[in-house]
């Protein structure tokens, strides 16, 4: 006999197993988490989402609002360094998931290269991604949000 195929009702209220539990970070812990990476050291988006989780006692954290809020942050520490400020967060430390330097922060890869490069970092290009060679030996790993 063959099997029954599922309802359209059953499809829906199938979870899957999905997380009970989401975090949506607020933009201050974002950048919190961004400005604990020290010279040298780097992190994830994905990084930053399992230290969030694990800060709000949640599954996950929402890649788009934590990925949204890193841009926001990086965008903010630009314009703060351009009105003279010293102490600003180091976006440029902060990658998408893989290693790769994000284009879409202030100054594109070419300044973030120029930066990480600074630090002892090598990007290398792949395709049309940019790339930090061997990322996770130097990852930050925050203990919580």
């Amino acid at each position: 006999m063959a099997k029954q195929k599922k309802t359209w009702r059953e499809k829906l209220e199938d979870s899957k197993d999905l997380p009970k539990t989401l975090a949506i970070p607020a933009p201050l812990e974002v950048d919190a988490i961004m400005r604990r990476v020290r010279k040298g050291k780097l992190i994830t988006i994905n990084e930053i989402r399992a230290a969030l989780a694990k800060k709000h006692g949640t599954t996950i954290a929402c890649p788009l609002t934590t990925g949204i809020f890193a841009w926001i942050a990086a965008h903010a520490a630009d314009e703060e360094a351009s009105a003279g400020k010293k102490s600003t967060t180091p976006y440029w430390r902060t990658l998408k998931t893989g290693g790769e330097v994000n284009p879409k922060y202030p100054g594109g890869v070419k300044r973030q290269r120029a930066l990480l490069t600074e630090e002892g970092h090598r990007v290398i290009r792949k395709g049309k991604k940019h790339l930090v060679v061997d990322y996770e030996k130097n990852l930050f790993r925050p203990r919580s949000g």
